[in-house]
């Protein structure tokens, strides 16, 4: 080689932590993830090669007074027992010549040998296919030949490595100028409330934890932008991209739990969240086996021949399935029609098909019941008025006192449906993998559920009046005035059948409603279809777009990473 080896330097601020710590176990920690031995550490320090704000010190067992600025250079490194080996394994190389090498690294798969990590890793498996990055030939560090940027273990995608000594430190170099553009996807907890932003927030190690970071007032300069692409439904989680300015250790998974949307998959920054997810009863529980992160756009100047070039790779396959997986949940349909129209006849010949229903009158009678939350609350709000003997609802005395005053009816309309809405949520969660699932809810656009998320289609039952008001109003017991208040209380039955995706005919008996909600299934499973189709056919558009939108915004400005995720 002509050109001379470049030594690495590192340089950290002492945290009041930090206090009474060895000089060479503080740089153990710092360097654990750079995969340098505790004896290697020992070896510079002892040879002169730490500072203790400005002066040389040369002993491992200094201890810290905390508030120190340390700086540590590594010396030659030289091939020897430690150096790591060439180990056959796949790697799915993106882009390769004589200078570097880019892979698209597969979550799971250490960037290096590191304590606790000997391999196989990165390195190893790049040993293998390219022996002329070993140290012997090189030149490089016998332990990460090439590595000028680190991926997490279980963080997949675009990483790039050096093939020579100059090629890694004009690499070097651009990384450390920021020069070098990458911008990642995670899959994140919940739905930011902003579409975009910034997140300026020093990021340092843990004060308790040494082994994880966490934002502090004494940690170093870190900013990420992101920017959400899509969100699932119910915003149950997201899909970001984040832009990195600074490279610190974990810095997308820190940040983003430090805006409150925590990576999914991540144990470490999102516990809370990962645990209550992991408890899951349907099959996104085991969707997210790792912190869902890829590496997706890279670009970067090539070190020999100056051209920019630009990759980009689509996520794993773990990462599609997980947004496949939050897209496909159940189709939500609510069931409405004017009172006495058969939506409770409907609902049943639902049951019979084995299709889950929730019904909102069922709900409410178990509200009304003895115990029941309904019960209770009615009788601790009016005193006991409307309640029997045995704690339940006296129905008729309150239908009675709702009829004859509608602050009092919209009162307990206010006090019951919260109830049924949650109710009626936990059915929807605990059927979420069905392809279908239908809520029987006859106030149902009266409460604007439609327009809140709620349900993703309403269907309507259309009676002709006169089966309504004399057939079925005979067969359910109602006087015809109690039937006209009830209808007092809803739209209108043209205004409520014109809000329906679809409207059901109960003009004849019960064979024909059977059919009905036959009719009603197969629409509902078409529906369901459809809309995984459409969000797949999105999502397989969305990643050649995104590349060429990145490439657009990021063309001719500075680069903006200087280390690893």
């Amino acid at each position: 080689m002509t050109e001379e080896k470049k030594t690495d330097h590192w340089e950290r601020d002492a945290e009041l932590s930090d206090r009474g710590v060895r000089l060479d176990k503080f740089w153990a920690r710092e360097l654990a993830d750079e995969g340098v031995s505790r004896g290697r550490i020992k070896q510079w320090i002892e040879s002169g090669l730490a500072l203790v704000d400005g002066e040389i010190v040369d002993k491992g067992k200094h201890k810290l007074s905390g508030g120190e600025s340390l700086a540590l250079g590594a010396g030659d490194a030289a091939p020897g027992e430690d150096a790591a080996q060439p180990v056959s394994g796949d790697l799915d190389v993106v882009f390769e010549d004589e200078h570097v090498v880019v892979v698209d690294k597969a979550a799971g798969l250490t960037t290096h040998p590191a304590p606790g990590e000997p391999g196989p890793t990165l390195v190893n498996h790049l040993l293998h296919r390219c022996p002329d990055m070993a140290a012997e030939r090189s030149g490089m560090d016998g332990q990460r030949p090439g590595i000028v940027h680190r991926l997490d273990k279980d963080t997949s995608g675009l990483i790039v490595a050096a093939r020579t000594e100059a090629d890694r430190l004009a690499l070097s170099s651009d990384f450390a100028g920021r020069r070098v553009r990458k911008v990642y996807l995670a899959i994140v907890h919940g739905k930011p409330e902003r579409g975009e932003g910034s997140i300026d927030a020093p990021i340092g190690r843990h004060p308790s934890h040494k082994t994880r970071m966490a934002v502090h007032k004494g940690g170093r300069e870190a900013r990420s932008d992101y920017r959400v692409l899509w969100t699932g439904p119910r915003g149950l989680a997201s899909l970001v991209a984040v832009r990195i300015h600074t490279g610190r250790t974990h810095q997308i998974r820190v940040h983003m739990a430090h805006i409150g949307h925590p990576l999914l998959g991540d144990a470490v920054y999102g516990p809370r969240e990962n645990a209550e997810w992991s408890r899951r009863e349907d099959r996104l529980a085991g969707l997210a086996p790792r912190q869902m992160l890829h590496a997706f756009y890279l670009s970067f100047t090539h070190p020999a021949s100056g051209e920019v070039i630009t990759l980009w790779r689509t996520p794993p396959d773990d990462f599609l399935s997980l947004l496949a997986g939050l897209q496909r949940e159940c189709l939500r349909v609510g069931i409405v029609g004017m009172p006495g129209s058969g939506k409770s006849a409907l609902a049943s010949a639902l049951r019979r098909e084995n299709e889950p229903v929730f019904s909102a009158d069922e709900s409410v009678a178990s509200l009304y019941g003895p115990g029941g939350d309904g019960a209770s609350l009615i009788a601790k709000r009016f005193g006991g008025e409307y309640s029997r003997e045995d704690g339940s609802v006296d129905k008729t005395a309150l239908f009675e006192a709702m009829r004859a005053s509608d602050v009092l009816r919209r009162e307990i309309m206010e006090m019951v449906h919260p109830m049924v809405r949650h109710e009626c949520e936990l059915f929807f969660k605990a059927n979420r993998d069905a392809e279908a699932a239908y809520a029987e809810i006859p106030l149902l656009l009266e409460g604007g559920w439609h327009e809140s998320g709620m349900v993703d289609a309403v269907a309507g039952v259309s009676c002709p009046a006169e089966k309504r008001t004399g057939e079925l109003r005979r067969i359910r017991g109602l006087d015809e005035e109690t039937l006209a208040v009830f209808d007092s209380w809803q739209w209108p039955e043209g205004d409520k059948l014109a809000a329906c995706d679809i409207v059901l005919d109960n003009c004849a008996g019960l064979a024909e409603l059977e059919q009905e909600a036959s009719r009603l299934r197969h629409w509902a499973e078409k529906r369901f279809a459809e809309r995984n189709g459409a969000f797949e056919s999105w999502l397989e558009a969305l990643w050649p777009r995104l590349a060429v939108q990145l490439a657009d915004e990021l063309a001719g400005e500075p680069g903006t990473e200087e280390g690893g995720a």
